[in-house]
C-alpha cells in the first residue's frame, strides 16, 4: 500500500512555511493523540504518522531530500529499528549516495579539498607610488613579511629520512563521518586535515608546519598609467602552504602620493597656473611643466579671465594598457599685483580714470548695474 504524502498527512501544502507545518501538527497530533484516543488503533496509527511527516519537514535538510525525492529517500530505513519517526544505523550508507547526488560526490572532491585545507594564506601589500611613476611604470623591490617553506624538511614538515604513518582517526582516508539523527554527516579529519597521514617524526626546523617565517624580497612592476586603488596579484607569492599545501597568494594594493602641482581626473591632469595681470590683460605664451617632466608652451589670449582653462591634447596621464595618453588642462589664475611702488599706483588711478567700465571691465559693470536695478525696485 503507498504511503500518504506526508504534506497531505499534516493537512499543509508544499509551499507551507516551517511554522504552518509545526501549527498543523500540533492541532492534529492533540486530537489523535493515544492519551485522547485510548484503544483506538486508527488514531494510534494516524498519530505515528503524524509524527513521522512532522519529524521529516520540520528539518531543511530532511525536507529538502522528501520533496526531490519522495518516500524512495528514507526507504532503506525500512526496518532499520528505528520505527516511525527515527530510523537506524543502516539507513546511514544508503543515504549517504543521495547526499551525493544532492550536494557532489564527497569522495570525488577530496584531494581538492585536503590541498585547500592547507593553503597558505593570501596577503596584502600596501604599496604608495608618486604621480610619475604611475605615469611611467616602474620596477620596484619590497620586502613582505611572510613564511616559506622550510628548508629542512623541503616544506613536507617530516624529520629528514622520517616517514608518515595512517592517521588513526580516519584509517587514513582523510575524512571521518558522524551520525546526526538518520543522516550521515562527512567532514575532514581533524587530526591529519584530509591526508589520510600523520607526521611521526616532525621537523624540529618547523615543528612538523613545513614552513617557517621569513621576510621575501620580491620585484613587482608596476605598469604605465595604474590609477590609485589599482590591485596587482602574485600568485603563489603569499603565504607558504601547511606541509606542503599550495601557497597563497600576495595582493598589492597601489596608492598615489598628492603632488605639488597636478591634479588628476583619470586620464587627465589639471594645473593651476598664476599668471600675472598684465599678462591675462594683454596675452603672451607662457611654458607649463607637464607629468613627463618636460615644459609645453601655452599660448594666452588677451583678456583672459582667471579661471579660463586651456586644452593641452595628448599631454596628460598614460592610459592603462594602451599607448594612448590623456590630455591636459591648464587653468590661468590672474594674479593681483601686490607691494606697488608709488609710480605703480600712480599709473593704475590713470588706467582706472581713463577706463569705461562697460568697455574694460563688463563683467563688474553689469554685476553692479543689476545691483542698481535691484535697488530701485525696492524703492518703488
Amino acid at each position: 500500500m503507498a504511503k500518504e504524502d506526508y504534506y497531505a498527512t499534516l493537512g499543509v501544502g508544499r509551499d507551507a512555511g516551517p511554522e504552518d507545518i509545526k501549527k498543523s501538527y500540533r492541532k492534529l497530533a492533540v486530537k489523535y493523540h493515544p492519551d485522547k484516543n485510548p484503544g483506538d488503533k486508527q488514531a494510534e496509527k494516524k498519530f505515528q504518522n503524524l509524527s513521522e511527516a512532522y519529524e521529516v519537514l520540520k528539518d531543511d535538510q530532511k525536507r529538502a531530500a522528501y520533496d526531490r525525492f519522495g518516500h524512495a529517500a528514507f526507504e532503506q530505513a525500512a526496518g532499520a529499528g528505528g520505527g516511525p519517526g527515527g530510523f537506524g544505523g543502516d539507513f546511514a550508507s544508503g543515504f549517504a549516495d543521495i547526499f551525493d547526488e544532492m550536494f557532489g560526490d564527497f569522495s570525488g572532491h577530496r584531494a581538492q579539498e585536503t590541498a585547500a585545507a592547507g593553503k597558505g594564506a593570501d596577503l596584502r601589500f600596501n604599496m604608495e607610488v608618486s604621480l610619475e611613476e604611475a605615469f611611467e611604470g616602474k620596477q620596484a623591490d619590497i620586502r613582505v613579511p611572510s613564511s616559506v617553506a622550510c628548508g629542512d624538511c623541503k616544506g613536507t614538515g617530516s624529520a629528514a629520512g622520517a616517514s608518515l604513518t595512517s592517521c588513526g582517526t580516519c584509517g587514513g582516508h582523510g575524512r571521518v563521518r558522524t551520525q546526526s539523527g538518520f543522516f550521515t554527516v562527512e567532514r575532514t579529519c581533524p587530526s591529519c586535515g584530509g591526508r589520510g597521514e600523520v607526521i611521526k617524526d616532525p621537523c624540529r626546523n618547523c615543528g612538523g608546519q613545513g614552513r617557517v617565517n621569513k621576510e621575501k624580497k620580491l620585484s613587482v612592476n608596476i605598469p604605465e598609467g595604474v590609477e590609485d586603488g589599482t590591485r596587482i596579484r602574485l600568485a603563489g607569492e603569499g603565504e607558504a602552504g601547511l606541509r606542503g599545501a599550495p601557497p597563497g597568494d600576495l595582493y598589492i594594493f597601489l596608492s598615489l602620493k598628492a603632488h605639488r602641482l597636478f591634479q588628476r581626473d583619470g586620464a587627465d591632469i589639471y594645473c593651476r597656473v598664476p599668471i600675472s595681470m598684465t599678462t591675462a590683460a594683454l596675452g603672451g605664451a607662457i611654458e607649463v611643466p607637464t607629468v613627463d617632466g618636460k615644459l609645453a608652451r601655452v599660448t594666452l589670449p588677451a583678456g583672459t579671465p582667471t579661471g579660463h582653462q586651456l586644452r593641452l591634447k595628448n599631454k596628460g596621464m598614460t592610459i592603462l594598457r594602451s599607448g594612448a595618453r590623456g590630455d591636459m588642462f591648464v587653468q590661468a589664475m590672474v594674479e593681483t599685483p601686490v607691494n606697488l611702488t608709488p609710480r605703480q599706483k600712480e599709473l593704475l588711478k590713470e588706467f582706472d580714470s581713463e577706463s569705461a567700465a562697460e568697455t574694460h571691465s563688463p563683467q563688474a559693470h553689469g554685476f553692479f548695474g543689476k545691483v542698481r536695478e535691484l535697488w530701485e525696485d525696492l524703492k518703488e
